[in-house]
């Protein structure tokens, strides 16, 4: 066989077994999972050692305010939170359960759900809700939500009460929406 002919079989060659090699280098290698960090949170919403994250979600959808008289303001009105209805998704994009109020209430697509007390919230950004941190009451039913001692809302876009609608007397009642995402964090003491 000619050597004009040889070596750009060996180098096809060559490259091939190299991709191959990479590829089996590749495939055997454990995938890192992410694991959350609470550095750049405020500290008021820090989860306390101990803890170890058990879940982690993202929730999207809906929160409602309603026109109502300030409280402690005679003659004065404010938008009110009244509750959220969301979807919460695994960091995969997979629908794993919901949250709605009031109160409240995170449930797993298993089945098994809690509520909470708000302990702390913190400034996120503007338009945006809180940070929050909440200490999670025994769950309802068994599955994914047993043992959850905290709940860090995280990585907030929107749901702030309506800038660009009037809460007066004359809208008073009304009820609005807005859109909303957050992560969720759901953490299990070691």
């Amino acid at each position: 066989m000619s050597t004009t002919r040889t070596a750009p079989r060996l180098a096809a060659i060559a490259t091939v077994t190299t991709a191959a090699a990479l590829l089996t280098a590749c495939g055997s290698m454990r995938q890192q999972v992410p694991v959350f960090s609470q550095a750049a949170l405020p500290a008021s919403i820090q989860v306390p050692a101990g803890h170890k994250v058990a879940w982690e979600t993202v929730g999207s959808g809906d929160i409602t305010y309603e026109c109502r008289d300030k409280a402690g303001a005679a003659g004065q009105t404010e938008w009110v939170f009244v509750g959220p209805e969301a979807v919460l998704k695994n960091r995969a994009g997979k629908q794993v359960g919901r949250y709605y109020g009031p109160p409240a209430t995170w449930e797993a697509s298993d089945g098994s759900k809690l509520t909470a007390t708000q302990l702390a919230v913190a400034p996120s950004g503007p338009g945006n809700l809180p940070y929050q941190l909440v200490k999670a009451n025994p769950a309802m039913g068994s599955g994914d939500l047993v043992g959850v001692s905290y709940i860090q809302r995280v990585a907030l876009q929107g749901g702030v009460a309506p800038a660009d609608k009037p809460c007066t007397e004359a809208t008073k009642g009304q009820k609005t929406t807005v859109r909303y995402q957050a992560d969720y964090i759901f953490w299990k003491p070691v």
